[in-house]
């Protein structure tokens, strides 16, 4: 299993209003569609997947919102791929293992990238970040 690259087709930052009171971040991020795609890379003969992917980052009560759309480049063996492909067709399902290796992935690319395009648009950061607790002294 090799993912060869993790691409965005759109990204979509849009603030609509000045922040007021408490803002509540839901992040979501859901396959779109896997399709197969010819790959000529040597051998032994590996194929490929195309699979799309879409993050949103949404910032309630309607304050902004965050979207990448894109698609990750995957290779495999034939019969592995043959697999993911029929399972996707017939019920728009993956594996468990799978799935949770290839949202790892695209969470890891779509967090860093929403921590970027948050500061940009100066929205609060959409994945929690570390804070040092003081302790009381006693």
């Amino acid at each position: 299993m090799t993912i060869l690259g993790i691409n965005f087709t759109k990204i979509i930052v849009e603030r609509k209003d000045v922040m007021k009171g408490k803002i509540n971040i839901a992040n979501n991020v859901s396959i779109t569609d896997i399709d197969k795609v010819d790959m000529d890379l040597g051998a032994p003969k590996r194929d490929g997947l195309n699979i799309r992917f879409k993050f949103t980052s949404l910032y309630e009560p309607d304050f902004a919102q965050m979207i990448f759309e894109g698609v990750m480049v995957y290779m495999d063996d034939e019969k592995k791929v043959k697999d993911i492909l029929k399972d996707w067709k017939k019920d728009k399902k993956m594996e468990k293992e799978f799935m949770a290796t290839i949202i790892n992935a695209v969470l890891n690319k779509c967090n860093i990238e929403a921590l970027f395009m948050s500061r940009e648009a100066n929205l609060p950061s959409p994945i929690p970040l570390p804070k040092i607790q003081q302790q009381s002294s006693q």
